[in-house]
């Protein structure tokens, strides 16, 4: 693993972290923002661990964000986690801890997402952001999870019906206290289907 990026990083790489291929960082160049839309950190830290692909490798954010604005490195920069579809080896992933739709995802009745994110998580983000810039220049983008992925998936109430499959990190995260201080520009095309 690099050195730390914060003083305070709490780094503990996922079971499977070295199975995950290495790449250059310096063709890093996006940011994307997700949240776990989970309970709790410990619940993320579980579904992070298990094993989904014939890699053995698993669905994970490289950076997590407690509410209480606690920050993990889960995979380290220079391993491209499984995060976002088509866009993995480019980016890094951070993922806020924020209910989301929890434990109704797909419902098509529970698309609302109602916790806001508190002001020690975001403090957080914004260092992490600052710091990762600095460490990796090359990064120039930022976006959210749901802006990139805009796949509609059936209802699990009614199949009659379609939900976005990711909706984070979702109307409540603040974009603008978040961009302000950064030159990270918001990235709004969503990926080729």
């Amino acid at each position: 693993m690099p050195s730390l990026l914060l003083p305070d990083l709490r780094v503990a790489p996922l079971p499977y972290h070295d199975l995950l291929p290495l790449r250059a960082t310096e063709a890093l160049d996006m940011v994307v923002i997700h949240c776990t839309e989970l309970p709790d950190l410990a619940t993320a830290r579980e579904y992070g661990e298990k094993a989904l692909y014939p890699s053995g490798t698993g669905n994970s954010g490289h950076f997590y964000i407690d509410r209480d604005g606690s920050v993990h490195q889960y995979v380290a920069p220079d391993r491209s986690a499984h995060h976002v579809r088509g866009l993995n080896a480019q980016s890094i992933g951070i993922e806020l801890v924020n209910s989301g739709r929890y434990p109704a995802w797909f419902d098509s009745r529970r698309q609302q997402m109602h916790e806001a994110y508190p002001e020690a998580q975001i403090a957080s983000l914004l260092r992490l952001l600052h710091a990762l810039c600095a460490r990796y220049p090359s990064l120039r983008r930022i976006a959210g999870h749901d802006e990139l992925d805009l796949e509609q998936v059936p209802a699990t109430d009614n199949a009659q019906v379609t939900v976005p499959r990711k909706r984070d990190p979702g109307p409540l995260f603040p974009w603008d206290t978040v961009l302000a201080p950064l030159s990270l520009v918001r990235e709004t095309t969503p990926l080729p289907r």
